[in-house]
């Protein structure tokens, strides 16, 4: 049975598995549904067609599903879906989808949300990432897999961060960052690779090594975008892990960092 604190009004609409924990003074709104053993902390708001996982943890004054901070948002029924083994530290905030995207805000497993961070409207964030205090995403942006968001470090609508990208703290990116890639400033431009964390995810040192030859090619030796990925889609076939940056660079986006 979910544990209540007596002060947090939960509609009885609202569905909460098993093992469910709910702190004082929280709001848990009639649409929303929550997996088992799943805490909230005190001063939570759940609201909107929102679905959390099982195994999170929503610190305090933490807002998840409300509606979008979208002029256009004329109260269409969007959602917000979150998954497993979240934790969203204080003052987190999560917003729903539009109807002019794909009117859900997605964020997947065992992502970690530090103090003050936002994930806009229709956003899909990856799992296993990490957004360091006040790092903020606009709409529409999605970030792969294993990334990291320094303290400070800010998103432009409709850009992508691919999977164990790096964004340094304070750097605001306005086009999108290819996977494997550090990147710092403002605007935000290539810094070289994240080692350190392909080095924890148990790359091994020939895969960086190929990894960091694949940088020189895209930064350093003067091709263009469908030139350098002509040349990774060869690269690729002997290392499987550029497939990622091959699949991405496929994309035309808003262009990658430069």
């Amino acid at each position: 049975m979910p544990r209540i604190h007596a002060t947090a009004l939960v509609d009885p609409k609202a569905e909460l598995a098993a093992g469910v924990e709910v702190g004082a003074y929280s709001i848990v709104g009639p649409d929303v549904k929550v997996g088992a053993d799943t805490v909230i902390g005190p001063h939570v708001v759940l609201t909107g067609r929102t679905s959390v996982g099982a195994r999170n943890h929503l610190f305090q004054f933490t807002s998840i599903g409300d509606i979008p901070q979208d002029r256009k948002y004329a109260g269409e029924p969007t959602t917000t879906t979150i998954g497993d083994d979240n934790v969203f530290r204080e003052f987190t905030t999560v917003n729903a989808g539009t109807a002019q995207d794909r009117g859900d805000t997605q964020i997947g497993n065992g992502n970690l949300f530090l103090a003050y961070t936002h994930v806009a409207h229709d956003c899909v964030v990856g799992n296993w990432t990490v957004f360091s205090n006040n790092a903020q995403l606009a709409g529409h942006v999605h970030i792969g897999d294993w990334v990291v968001m320094g303290a400070y470090s800010g998103v432009h609508q409709f850009c992508r961060v691919g999977a164990h990208a790096m964004i340094a703290a304070g750097a605001i990116v306005l086009q999108d960052v290819p996977p494997f890639v550090t990147a710092s400033g403002y605007p935000a431009t290539p810094r070289g690779i994240n080692t350190e964390g392909l080095r924890r995810r148990g790359f091994t040192a020939e895969e960086i090594l190929v990894v960091r030859r694949a940088y020189k090619t895209l930064y350093r030796e003067g091709r263009d975008v469908d030139d350098a990925r002509a040349a990774l889609v060869t690269a690729s076939e002997a290392t499987p892990a550029l497939a990622a940056l091959v699949d991405f660079l496929a994309v035309p986006g808003r262009g990658i960092i430069r």
